[in-house]
C-alpha cells in the first residue's frame, strides 16, 4: 500500500495490514512530536508513542507465530494496543492538545477504528478456525 491508499492491494492481491500499521505508527509519531511540552502533553506523548507504535511489530511477530494459539495471542496484543491508542487519540482530540487545522487527527482516529474492526474480526476468525481444544 503506497500513498495512504487503503484500497491498494499487494502483489498477492491482499490488503497490506502491516503497511497500514507502519503508516499509523509514523502518523502517531508525528502527533506525539507536535504535542505541547507540558506535564500532560509529555505524559500522553510517552503513553501514545509506546502503544501507537507497537501494533506493527506485534503484527510482524504474529506472522511468525509458532501455533494457532500463539497467533491468536499476538493478534490480541495488536488489538489491545490499537484500543489504547484510540483512547489516547480521543483524549488529545477532546482536550485539543494537537493543532489540527487539516483534520489529520480525526482521520487518524478513523484509521485506528478501522484497524480495530479488522483485528476484532481476525481474532474471531482465528478462534473459530482453531477448532476444539485438545
Amino acid at each position: 500500500m503506497k500513498g495512504n491508499d487503503k484500497t491498494s492491494k499487494n502483489k498477492h492481491g491482499k490488503y497490506d495490514l502491516e503497511d497500514r500499521l507502519i503508516d499509523i505508527a509514523v502518523r502517531i509519531i508525528n502527533v506525539v512530536e507536535a504535542l505541547p511540552n507540558t506535564r500532560a502533553g509529555n505524559h500522553i506523548a510517552g503513553q501514545l508513542v509506546r502503544c501507537g507504535t507497537s501494533p506493527a511489530p506485534n503484527y510482524g511477530e504474529a506472522q511468525s507465530a509458532e501455533s494457532r494459539n500463539d497467533f491468536i495471542h499476538k493478534i490480541k496484543i495488536v488489538l489491545k494496543e490499537l484500543r489504547e491508542t484510540n483512547v489516547w487519540l480521543n483524549i488529545i482530540q477532546r482536550k485539543k492538545l494537537f493543532a489540527d487545522s487539516s483534520n489529520k487527527l480525526h482521520a487518524l482516529i478513523v484509521e485506528c477504528n478501522e484497524l480495530i474492526s479488522i483485528f476484532v474480526t481476525s481474532a474471531k476468525t482465528a478462534r473459530k478456525n482453531k477448532g476444539p481444544e485438545k
